[in-house]
């Protein structure tokens, strides 16, 4: 083996050389177990979700896969329909000066393959950088044509059970993209903004209790009230519960508007008088409902003011119940110009009675970045509430659970409470809906042109025109665990790997996909006996990384760190570049530039991406947010060379010896069936961890095995048997080294591909491990064998090392050098102590450097000596001619002092008769020990300072 770890030395000619021999792909063979990757933008590039989450599908995978498993881990990426459409947008404005216009649909839609083929694959190949496993042979796309007919086909059925219809409704507009976007695509910003104070005339004479002849609404937009159909008051406010029924004469448009009683208003909030506009705001249009309140949309697809307006009623059809009039001079002015003139209007009119400074949150495109507009749009929609049924139930029953547990009310929250669905987008890019249109406006849903018209007898000289929408992207992504298997096709990967076995998500998607994939699958999919089948039988939701302050990382805030940087490493010079490269606001590029070179001053070291995956595992907590520590990952990094190390050693001092793997006598010592037995107990630890994931847990207790146990223990104990033991014992001793390294490589194999599979590569040959195959990862995990667990070894070898650590903590104290050998005397000696000292005098002469041991008489209190008390055993070195008597005296007051504390505390306890009344006896008895020991030695040190003192 080569000196020092360097990963990028292997990485990727060993990743390649997994995927070309297809290691990753099914093996046909045992239980099934599969996972469907949260399909990534074909936009996007590796971000630390990603890593955080294919960390945790990676592990699953290949623990699942050294179980034997036939595992599938299906991969593929969504078409990400309005980020693509930008991306290709911009990059044909800025290289040709062109708009999607000038290349007209199906051009532009061309134009967008192209980009797809030449720069879409960028996220698989950094995928590939962090070691996932994944058959990429079967990576599908969510516009390629067997997801395209899956999409096509449920669209179809779902209209024909009645469960799709098209209707008028309110939704988030984006004005820049001309397109409804999910809740998911609004980003909500805190912005500074004002609350107008409008006056409303009352109409026919009437006044309030205060005598005033009309109403004061209070506003953050008074450009929609334009479109004001009613205003609502609080039905208990008894300034205004007359009112409840009377009319206002909307200023400005002259519209008689009533006054309805509704809890929206809020008596403490504002005037108490709120302004209704169902076409303009998601509050309004709900207080519509209950009113039976017309809508008057006043705005067009660019949020400018329409010259007429569009009236509608209840149900979204057209209305006639108001006039279709609007001002002249607003006509066609953006919004927010419109909103200036408007309240200079009304401040002429003397109808503004105040303007306040007002905190707001304002909904933001995420990917235009311009404030969306509620507006009333003719959209295709899912009814949900018939397939959440099932969906709730699935949850309720137990055939998809959720870990953690609690996320499990966030889901039902939703569903319980669920409105249908917005499934038609305003683009391009994507599956078009397949919807036709006769001249008269009357709809036909087929899945071809050509169907539709076989269907309905329509004529060839009927012309027919398909609906320009295409359908959201999270309809698509819906069907992701059934259509990349095949769907509608009875496939045999679909009877093969569905139900997928766990969904790795975050937390935030829970409505927008986990829900929804739900909802489909058990729709479209049935069992032999009828029943809905799952798309998944566990959801296990991640928490959110965020940087080191607790932020969120986004780019805006320049805390971005890519998880390539940190396998790779990045110069600091680069690292800025990547950050503020593209930024227009200078003093925002400032500002990150000075966060960034504070943070990196030397740009960000290269990690590898086995510390990149340890990292990840070691923070999958049950917690919802998670703290990015460098530190951390750099002490990760620190693991994998110590394991790198470790095994050098065990190479080193096995290769070309007799490792026992042919048999031959062995005489295994105190050290070799000690590791072994907590290799086994680490065995079961890590499944345990992994069945239940935790794989922080799984993390900690292979970190704790190897750092403590096996390097910084158990390659110490073998020296002494290397270096004088006899034949078998060193053939023992070897055997034990090479096969205990074997199986912990195995054993960290999922969380840490690359490093494992190099060393084994190595230290397999050495063993009696009968391999499977060439690679690690077909090797057989490690089970628990409890038959090797040999308790008596294990606690013989604790009490060694508390023997050792006693000697090797008096020598730090004491400043005396390692090299010094020492004579050690006992005191209070039980018949186990002497049984322990005989067996194992080699490992602790060797390991602690000891001239002599001693075992004193039951009255000879030995001379003056530093002291250490291992249960009852009292160990004693002289300190004629080692000690410093005063340091000595420093130490053991501190040493006492703090047992003084511990025991007080305790001893208070015990006297505390709440506590001895409730506690149960066995926390009671454990106290009662706890005080015991302390107050033994307690007493012990007492006597120690008394014979120092007399030196």
């Amino acid at each position: 083996m080569e000196k020092t770890f360097n990963p990028t030395d292997i990485e990727q000619s060993l990743y390649q050389s997994w995927e070309s021999q297809g290691y990753f792909s099914p093996t046909g063979h045992g239980d099934s177990y599969s996972i469907a990757i949260p399909p990534p933008n074909v936009t996007g590039s590796l971000h630390m979700g990603h890593a955080f989450q294919q960390t945790i599908m990676d592990t699953l995978i290949r623990y699942q896969r050294m179980q034997g498993k036939n595992t599938l881990w299906q991969t593929g990426c969504d078409h990400a329909g309005i980020a693509t459409q930008m991306v290709v947008e911009r990059k044909i404005a800025a290289e040709e000066e062109k708009t999607r216009h000038d290349y007209g649909r199906e051009g532009f839609i061309d134009k967008i393959w192209e980009w797809k083929e030449q720069s879409g694959g960028t996220i698989g190949k950094q995928m590939r950088r962090l070691g996932n496993s994944i058959d990429w042979s079967r990576e599908r796309f969510t516009m390629d044509d067997g997801m395209s007919e899956a999409v096509q086909e449920v669209f179809v059925r779902l209209f024909e059970d009645d469960l799709i219809y098209r209707g008028k409704r309110l939704v988030n507009w984006d004005p820049k993209f001309h397109t409804a976007i999910s809740d998911l695509e609004v980003e909500n910003k805190d912005k500074k903004g004002h609350m107008w104070h409008l006056r409303y005339p009352l109409a026919n004479g009437e006044k309030t209790a205060e005598g005033k002849d009309y109403l004061v609404v209070a506003t953050t937009r008074p450009e929609t009230m334009l479109g004001d159909t009613g205003v609502a008051v609080n039905p208990e406010d008894p300034r205004y519960k007359d009112l409840i029924g009377k009319q206002v004469l909307l200023p400005l448009v002259n519209r008689l508007i009533p006054i309805v009683g509704d809890e929206h208003a809020d008596m403490e909030k504002g005037t108490g008088c709120v302004k209704i506009t169902p076409a303009h705001d998601f509050n309004d249009n709900e207080v519509g409902k209950r009113h039976n309140l017309p809508l008057i949309n006043i705005l067009d697809k660019d949020a400018a003011v329409l010259a007429t307006a569009e009236v509608y009623n209840n149900k979204g059809e057209p209305s006639d119940d108001y006039s279709t009039e609007l001002p002249s001079e607003f006509a066609g002015l953006d919004r927010f110009v419109a909103r200036k003139a408007i309240v200079a209007k009304f401040e002429e009119l003397g109808l503004l009675v105040e303007v306040k400074d007002h905190d707001l949150v304002a909904p933001y495109g995420d990917r235009s970045g311009v404030i969306i507009e509620p507006l009333l749009t003719d959209q295709w929609y899912v009814r949900v509430e018939k397939l959440a049924k099932p969906a709730i139930a699935a949850v309720e029953d137990g055939d998809i659970e959720f870990v953690p547990k609690q996320y499990e009310n966030m889901y039902f929250a939703w569903m319980r409470d669920i409105q249908d669905w917005c499934i038609s987008r305003q683009l391009w890019w994507g599956h078009r809906i397949p919807a036709w249109y006769d001249a008269s406006g009357k709809v036909y849903v087929g899945r071809s042109e050509a169907e539709v018209r076989a269907n309905n007898n329509l004529a060839d000289d009927i012309a027919l025109t398909q609906d320009d929408d295409v359908l959201d992207t999270w309809f698509s992504s819906a069907l992701w665990t059934f259509s990349t298997l095949g769907w509608p096709k009875d496939t045999d990967d679909l009877k093969t790997f569905h139900p997928t076995d766990v969904l790795v998500t975050g937390f935030d998607i829970i409505f927008f996909w986990v829900a929804r994939m739900i909802m489909m699958t058990l729709h479209f999919n049935k069992d032999e006996n009828g029943k809905g089948q799952v798309p998944f039988k566990k959801v296990y939701v991640t928490g959110l990384i965020r940087d080191e302050n607790g932020d969120k990382m986004s780019k805006s805030k320049g805390n971005v760190i890519d998880p390539l940087d940190m396998i790779d490493g990045i110069s600091l010079d680069d690292l800025l570049e990547k950050r503020t490269g593209n930024m227009m606001q200078p003093q925002l590029a400032k500002k990150i530039t000075k966060l960034t070179k504070k943070e990196f001053p030397n740009g960000i070291e290269a990690h590898g991406t086995d510390a990149l995956r340890f990292t990840l595992t070691s923070v999958a907590t049950t917690g919802r947010d998670i703290s990015w520590d460098m530190k951390r990952l750099e002490g990760y990094r620190n693991f994998t060379n110590k394991l790198w190390n470790a095994s050098r050693y065990v190479t080193m001092n096995t290769e070309e010896h007799d490792c026992g793997a042919n048999g031959g006598e062995m005489e295994y010592s105190l050290a070799d069936r000690w590791i072994i037995g907590q290799f086994e107990q680490t065995v079961k630890t890590v499944h345990e961890a992994f069945d239940s994931y935790r794989f922080d847990l799984a993390s900690q207790a292979l970190y704790e095995f190897t750092w403590n146990q096996f390097c910084d223990w158990y390659l110490e104990l073998t020296k002494p048997v290397l270096f004088k033991g006899n034949e078998a014992q060193q053939r023992a001793t070897r055997h034990t080294l090479v096969n205990i390294l074997e199986s912990l490589l195995r054993l960290m194999h999922p969380i840490m591909p690359f490093i494992t599979e190099t060393i084994w590569q190595k230290v397999q040959p050495l063993t009696s491990f009968a391999k499977n195959g060439d690679s690690i990862m077909t090797q057989a995990f490690p089970e628990f064998d409890a038959s090797k667990c040999d308790q008596k070894a294990i606690d013989d070898l604790e009490w060694v090392k508390q023997f050792i650590i006693a000697i090797r903590n008096i020598r730090g104290e004491m400043d005396i050098a390692p090299s010094k050998p020492l004579p050690v005397l006992l005191k209070n000696v039980s018949e186990e102590d002497k049984r322990r000292l005989s067996d194992n005098e080699q490992f602790l002469s060797a390991l602690a450097k000891l001239e002599s041991i001693e075992v004193l008489a039951d009255d000879d209190q030995g001379p003056a000596s530093a002291s250490a008390v291992i249960g009852e055993l009292s160990l004693l070195i002289p300190m004629a001619g080692l000690i410093d008597k005063e340091a000595e005296l420093a130490r053991l007051d501190k040493a006492i002092d703090k047992l003084t504390k511990e025991a007080g505390k305790v001893r208070g306890k015990l006297g505390n008769e709440n506590f001895v009344g409730k506690a149960p006896a066995a926390v009671i008895e454990k106290e009662k020990a706890k005080l015991l020991e302390a107050e033994t030695a307690l007493s012990k040190m007492l006597e120690q300072k008394e014979q120092i003192a007399a030196l």
